[in-house]
């Protein structure tokens, strides 16, 4: 066998191999950049939390805490939790989830402020 062919060959198994690794075993990869900065975000916002729980806003400390959480949450189910990668089906149930969640949480401080 001629260098030519055996050289096409090897590019054509590493092709082959490159496109049927990712689609069939459903690998990704996210660098430790990635995962660093969503790191540092979360730290970041935990400190924006423990800051405004020190001033007095009234209402708003409790609204505001539960935004930076739900920020907080969002990062880390797309990030870490590869939501991002998953079927569609997934982050249907996930955003259905999240929508009963969002419904549950309006009627109670429907009900909070009308006592």
């Amino acid at each position: 066998m001629s260098e030519q062919s055996q050289t096409a060959e090897l590019t054509a198994n590493q092709t082959y191999n490159a496109e049927h690794t990712n689609t069939n075993n459903g690998e990704h990869s996210v660098s430790y950049g990635t995962y660093f900065m969503v790191w540092l975000g979360l730290v970041a916002l935990t400190s924006v939390t423990v800051t405004v729980a020190g001033i007095h806003l009234g209402s708003l400390t409790l609204i505001t805490a539960l935004l930076i959480a739900a920020v907080k949450t969002t990062l880390v189910g797309y990030h870490f939790m590869h939501l991002k990668f998953d079927n569609i089906i997934i982050k249907i149930f996930v955003m259905v989830c999240l929508g009963i969640f969002l419904c549950l949480w309006i009627l109670t401080f429907a009900d909070l402020s009308f006592r």
